[in-house]
């Protein structure tokens, strides 16, 4: 059967339509208990996308639930982050049952942000496009941080609405990213053996594919290639390796592309020219000024300083 067309899910009004939950107080901003809704409106699973953001901490579900290509099973606490345009997707294996769920979740339109820092700023947290599989499991502090900012967020616009308001919850939201940003840090750091077999992967991926690829026809490997042969969002791995190296995945290609250009240039006659297209680049200038770059000195300034 063909797949279905994802239902789009424009306002948080609506969201609240099909959750069976009175109209939201904002129409722009709501927070969730999740406790608080009973089934969700008797809508059948489904496809849907949102256009505004979503930040959710879910335990004890036992529907499954996926986002981008990933099914997640959210028995056990976890957290995970969706900008305007993802997929989200419900399933239940009986749609006459009612499984018992648990958490909170924000979800924030754009518009809300509009005229705010956080307006630009919010696109610079990678996580919000991480596959679902690389949700941020919480401790129980931190999951008590993460909660305490939802419900002062809900507190906040449940007051009279005034001037402040808008500023107060931004500045809410973006306290609760900053934290997530520190435990993901926390996660990548307390998965150290998983976390360094990736990065052991990383380097054998690299090395075989300058060994065996033909680059000039191939090209350089690029950071979308390298993230699926390890089976990562693009986004996790070059936070994951920020944390670990210090250096995200663009410069690991590139720091395995000048390793290998060192060798040629020092051990070969091969040309400049020559090189740079082994390498699978198209021009030689965009090899020279990579090399430069990195490393201080021109390709033949390099062979030089070897006679």
């Amino acid at each position: 059967m063909p797949a279905t067309e994802p239902t789009r899910i424009q306002s948080i009004s609506q969201l609240h339509r099909r959750m069976g939950l009175p109209r939201p107080e904002q129409p722009h901003i709501s927070v969730i208990n999740l406790e608080e809704i009973k089934r969700l409106a008797g809508k059948a699973p489904g496809n849907m996308v949102f256009d505004f953001y979503c930040i959710s901490l879910k335990r004890h579900c036992e529907k499954a639930m996926k986002y981008g290509q990933h099914k997640y099973d959210f028995h056990d606490g976890i957290m995970y982050f969706m900008a305007p345009g993802q997929v989200f997707s419900r399933m239940v294996n009986n749609e006459t049952e009612v499984s018992p769920m648990s958490g909170w979740v924000l979800y924030v339109h754009p518009d809300f942000l509009w005229n705010t820092p956080l307006a630009k700023s919010i696109k610079r947290y990678e996580f919000f496009d991480y596959s679902v599989n690389e949700a941020l499991s919480l401790t129980e502090k931190e999951e008590a941080i993460i909660v305490g900012i939802m419900q002062n967020i809900q507190t906040e616009y449940h007051a009279n609405m005034d001037k402040f308001t808008q500023d107060i919850i931004v500045s809410q939201i973006e306290t609760l990213l900053k934290y997530s940003d520190r435990f993901y840090h926390r996660q990548f750091l307390t998965q150290k053996v998983e976390n360094y077999q990736i990065l052991e992967r990383l380097e054998e991926l690299l090395t075989e594919y300058f060994n065996t690829a033909n680059l000039l026809s191939a090209g350089l490997p690029g950071v979308q290639f390298i993230a699926e042969k390890l089976n990562i969002s693009p986004n996790y791995l070059s936070g994951l390796l920020k944390v670990l190296t210090g250096r995200n995945t663009q410069q690991h290609i590139q720091d395995k592309i000048i390793g290998i250009a060192k060798e040629k240039i020092s051990t070969t006659e091969l040309s400049v020219s020559e090189i740079s297209f082994e390498l699978g680049f198209d021009h030689p200038q965009s090899f020279s000024r990579l090399f430069k770059a990195k490393t201080g000195l021109s390709p033949l300034a390099f062979r030089q300083s070897f006679n």
